[in-house]
């Protein structure tokens, strides 16, 4: 019996390489990534280069050539999928008003198709915020997808997924937008069936099992080798604050921190505030060892969470190691993708591509 040939994509953007690990993990090769930040590098050759032989490109996405890559690694084998997270700061759900329209950063999105044009891929899928599917980016958006179709791919309508409903220990919505070739004929439901949520929301005779909640990250011990097991160094005065907050999910409004800009408003309810171990996380966000950007307080102890707690949250194994020091740790686990969440969305367009051999 012959053996299935690897399945091959290419990550772009490809960050710290969470997408990039869920891909190995479902059975992809990762034939090249692209990335342009030093230390996301770092991280990605100690996780997947070394170990794995993917081509790492260091680079500017838009001064490497998609025809390098299509000469280099798909001259002579199909490229089956394209897969990244553009960089979403234009579409982020902070930005107000007009804010983000015409982001310069948003054109990387284009470009992010420029790669899958060139190397017709039979997939792409794309991540990125909810905000890119706000009526301010509708232009923009509606612009992708005539490219897209222009090019000869049906761009399936953008879904809306929570990591939490497919076994991530945290509340995280991202966009994902999943295209293919009108040449490669799918058999595909798209996305694919939940696999965690809660009960009352689901048909009586599903199986699925209720969400994992944040304990399930700060129940498993850690090895006292762990590089990445630190946090935050508080003041003293900042600790004290720590410690008259409510165990267990208590809000920065339960402590003795009060501000002067407290008498007219009660700020962000969740900054400086625990995270509850009972639910599961608030979204993993680029700042998520910083108490002060969000409800990234220890449950128990007297601190924000460690690298490696917010890196269990985003399910990397505790093997993968981040470089580049605390605060560059925690950007890279922020604009992952939830290494769970990729592999079963990956697992599940595997299956449509092997169908077609």
């Amino acid at each position: 019996m012959t053996a299935k040939r690897k399945l091959n994509c290419v990550d772009l953007f490809a960050g710290a390489g969470g997408f990039s690990l869920a891909a190995r993990q479902a059975g992809f090769r990762v034939e090249a990534a692209v990335e342009i930040s030093p230390k996301a590098c770092a991280t990605y050759r100690t996780n997947l280069v070394t170990r794995n032989g993917t081509t790492l490109y260091e680079n500017d996405i838009l001064e490497i050539s998609p025809a390098h890559l299509r000469e280099v690694h798909f001259s002579k084998k199909a490229c089956d999928i394209v897969l990244g997270g553009p960089p979403c700061q234009g579409f982020s759900v902070h930005r107000i008003k007009g804010a983000g329209v015409g982001d310069p950063r948003n054109a990387l999105v284009h470009r992010y198709f420029e790669f899958v044009d060139v190397l017709q891929s039979k997939l792409f899928l794309m991540e990125n915020v909810p905000g890119i599917l706000w009526p301010r980016h509708k232009s923009f958006l509606d612009d992708f997808f005539n490219t897209g179709r222009a090019a000869g791919y049906t761009i399936f309508e953008p879904v809306i997924i929570d990591a939490r409903n497919y076994g991530v220990p945290q509340r995280r919505k991202r966009v994902f937008i999943l295209g293919a070739r009108k040449d490669v004929k799918f058999e595909l439901d798209w996305p694919p069936p939940i696999t965690h949520g809660n009960q009352l929301m689901v048909a009586e005779n599903s199986a699925l099992r209720h969400w994992l909640t944040a304990a399930t990250v700060f129940n498993a011990p850690v090895e006292a080798s762990d590089l990445n097991n630190v946090h935050m160094k508080h003041s003293s005065k900042l600790t004290e604050v720590f410690r008259s907050t409510p165990l267990n999910g208590g809000s920065r409004s339960q402590s003795t921190r009060i501000l002067d800009c407290h008498a007219k408003h009660d700020g962000h309810s969740d900054v400086y505030g625990r995270i509850d171990p009972t639910l599961p996380s608030p979204t993993m966000t680029t700042a998520c060892i910083n108490p002060s950007k969000g409800r990234f307080v220890h449950p128990t102890k007297n601190h924000g969470i460690t690298l490696r707690e917010a890196a269990r949250f985003q399910t990397f194994p505790d093997s993968f190691v981040f470089e580049g020091g605390l605060m560059a740790g925690g950007e890279q686990i922020g604009n992952a993708v939830p290494v769970e969440l990729g592999r079963i969305l990956l697992n599940h367009l595997s299956r449509a591509l092997r169908a077609l051999e």
